[in-house]
């Protein structure tokens, strides 16, 4: 008859508390690419947008409290034990996934812009609870004072835009268009800026001056002036720079009358016009950046005529996909003719002051 007693089961062994958060961190991360690619999950049940709100606040709640409890229990020593550091990982892991799942909910019809703005918040909540598991990890027990906080206010600030989410798609069409009109605006303003404060002789001076006290008898052209033509405009390039700040100006104006008209005729329920004209939209302050960078010096201007007529491409694209959406009740609206007009007399001016680029 055998005595002996049944071995009993092993317990597996927990990772010291410093190891968990790091491997908290690191399984965090791995949720981010599923959430920039996931798709809306599909169910039979008609959504409701008041539940679905409520419950990515509700979310958003958990998981900037959980945040603070781990900040808290990580800033001073003793640290928890394996067990409970167990505890809160699978707690902050379990409200992040709660965060996503409430995400996923949020169907297609919808609207893509507004799904867009919802996932942007997710990761940012997201990345930001693992840049804290980062923090804690290497810098225990001094939270008030370095990174941690740091991060864990990322967290939280994360969590804090969760309420400021347009709540519809025409509402999320038009914080991205204004968006948009700002950037336009703010590369417009740089490149007057820049304009302005050009003096075609800057550097000149000093830089002949130093050459002809470091290198005596030296052509001028061997180490002075050829390297200055880098620094400022010649008068050719002057020229050009007028018509191509007049295409900013018109991409702003573009911009903005599309968002007046947005605001003004945009309806609700029309979410994939919304976001067809939220789409093309985003492609022109992208496209302003390319020729706002090609017009400094030392300016090509085959470069600047590229990408002056890639502006116009988008700019007339964004104009035409309005023109035939139900924000523009009246197709033969005189704006947007009037726009494009504009657009075609900026590029026309500047394939004239390039034309010699093409001849060479």
């Amino acid at each position: 008859m055998a005595n002996a007693a049944a071995p009993t089961a092993a317990v597996p062994t927990l990772a010291p508390p410093l190891e968990q958060i790091r491997h908290l961190a690191e399984e965090l991360r791995l949720l981010i690419p599923a959430v920039r690619v996931g798709e809306a999950l599909e169910t039979t049940k008609e959504f409701n947008p008041e539940t679905f709100w409520r419950r990515l606040n509700e979310a958003a709640v958990n998981v900037s409290r959980e945040a603070t409890t781990l900040t808290e229990v990580f800033s001073h020593l003793p640290l928890p034990s394996p067990q409970e550091t167990q505890r809160f990982c699978e707690q902050v892991h379990a409200a992040i996934k709660a965060m996503i799942a409430v995400y996923y909910s949020l169907p297609k019809n919808q609207g893509i812009t507004l799904r867009k703005l919802v996932r942007s918040t997710t990761l940012d909540i997201v990345d930001g609870m693992a840049q804290l598991m980062d923090a804690l990890f290497m810098t225990p027990t001094q939270s008030s004072e370095n990174n941690d906080l740091i991060s864990y206010n990322s967290v939280w600030t994360a969590c804090q835009q969760v309420p400021q989410i347009p709540r519809d798609n025409k509402a999320a069409a038009l914080s991205m268009l204004t968006k948009n009109v700002d950037f336009v605006k703010d590369a417009h303003e740089e490149m007057e800026q820049a304009v302005e404060e050009c003096d075609p002789y800057c550097g000149l001076l000093n830089d002949t001056e130093d050459n002809s006290d470091n290198h005596g008898d030296e052509e001028d052209d061997g180490l002075g002036y050829p390297n200055n033509r880098d620094l400022y405009w010649s008068e050719e390039d002057q020229e050009l720079i007028i018509p191509c700040l007049a295409l900013v100006r018109a991409s702003k104006a573009c911009l903005k009358k599309i968002r007046i008209s947005v605001a003004e005729n945009g309806k609700k329920d029309q979410v994939a016009q919304l976001d067809d004209i939220v789409d093309i939209s985003d492609e022109i302050s992208p496209s302003v950046d390319d020729l706002a960078l090609s017009i400094y010096p030392p300016m090509c201007h085959l470069t600047v005529r590229i990408n002056s007529a890639k502006l116009v491409s988008v700019l007339k694209k964004a104009l035409e996909i309005t023109k035939a959406s139900h924000v523009t009740p009246q197709p033969e609206d005189s704006w947007i003719p009037l726009l494009i007009n504009a657009v075609d007399h900026c590029m026309n001016r500047i394939k004239e002051l390039t034309q010699n680029e093409l001849e060479l």
